[in-house]
């Protein structure tokens, strides 16, 4: 399972870095980003890790006669057109190894939230930075979503991954989700040119918000499979409508107050426990706290942990595709 995740991250990030800091000097990122759309799908289906993935993400890269002329995010991030595309996104002639790029002279700041994910992406995007002769400064694991966008907006740092609904909607103050994610993603790309913000081609994982119940629990929260059945539990056995919640989605519209609001959801906030993101799996799993748990659509520990999320069945939760984003 843990293969199967870090695979297509490891090299989605790889050339989705190279292609975004390199486009605006080689010809071998000018296709970078739409390949490695197709080959962290592939990789995700196959769970086998390709040259590319690892190479690129441990920090090795091939020579080559490509060499940049150590621009910075700032000169990268300009490259983008006005729709907010970049360069590297664009059908462009050339091709090549893009473990040939160079950034020799380059700085970067790269940051990331605080929870595994976005921090294993900032991670990766550092290590394939300085494999390719940039220097950079590590800021990841800043606390909460809000920080990390300041952060980036106010040029304290010049790229992290965001994920496209967290844009929509928190930062972009959207109130309804867009169901397909090419279109969100596009929508969400265009609408962040105005903040000077550069979206960069979206990767397949859909780190999407959920809610879980462990496996063989019993009672009346058995008969739960979706946020309707949950709805339904909430009013006819209200002491069994139990939520264990991180303190950002408690009070996110895309999060806990959105989703209670759709679905007509109503619950004493004694039946609400806020945790940590990483005991929420745990507790969940436990039952002793809650019967339901915050989840993310892409962690490992819903199956290691035998959790069973429930059907969105009114789609509610919007698409959360990760892309980096970096400062024009």
């Amino acid at each position: 399972m843990q293969k199967r995740f870090l695979s297509p991250i490891a090299m989605a990030t790889g050339f989705l870095v190279l292609a975004a800091c390199g486009s605006s000097t080689t010809p071998a990122a000018s296709n970078a980003s739409s390949t490695a759309a197709s080959a962290a799908g592939s990789a995700a289906s196959t769970g086998a890790p390709s040259s590319a993935d690892l190479s690129v993400s441990s920090g090795s890269a091939s020579s080559g006669s490509a060499s940049s002329s150590g621009s910075s995010a700032e000169s990268a991030a300009a490259s983008s057109s006005a729709d907010g595309s970049t360069a590297a996104s664009s059908s462009a002639a050339g091709g090549g190894d893009p473990a040939s790029v160079k950034f020799d002279g380059a700085t970067f700041i790269v940051s990331s939230k605080d929870f595994t994910e976005s921090i294993l992406l900032g991670k990766i995007t550092g290590a394939v930075l300085k494999a390719h002769g940039a220097t950079v400064t590590d800021k990841t694991n800043l606390k909460g979503s809000v920080t990390t966008r300041t952060a980036l907006t106010s040029g304290n740092v010049d790229m992290y991954w965001e994920y496209t609904g967290t844009g929509w909607i928190t930062y972009l103050k959207n109130t309804k989700p867009i169901a397909d994610p090419t279109a969100q993603y596009d929508a969400v790309k265009k609408a962040d040119v105005a903040n000077g913000i550069a979206w960069l081609a979206p990767t397949p994982m859909n780190d999407t918000y959920a809610m879980a119940i462990r496996q063989g629990v019993t009672g009346p929260a058995a008969k739960v499979k979706t946020l309707s059945d949950l709805a339904d539990l909430a009013k006819t056995s209200p002491a069994d409508a139990t939520f264990c919640l991180e303190s950002e989605f408690s009070t996110r519209d895309d999060g806990f107050p959105g989703m209670t609001k759709a679905y007509g959801i109503t619950v004493p906030t004694a039946n609400i426990k806020t945790l940590e993101t990483g005991v929420i799996y745990n507790e969940t799993q436990k039952g002793s706290n809650c019967n339901f748990g915050e989840v993310f659509a892409t962690d490992g520990r819903i199956s290691a942990l035998k959790l069973n999320v429930l059907e969105d069945d009114k789609h509610f939760f919007p698409n959360y595709n990760a892309a980096l984003t970096m400062k024009k």
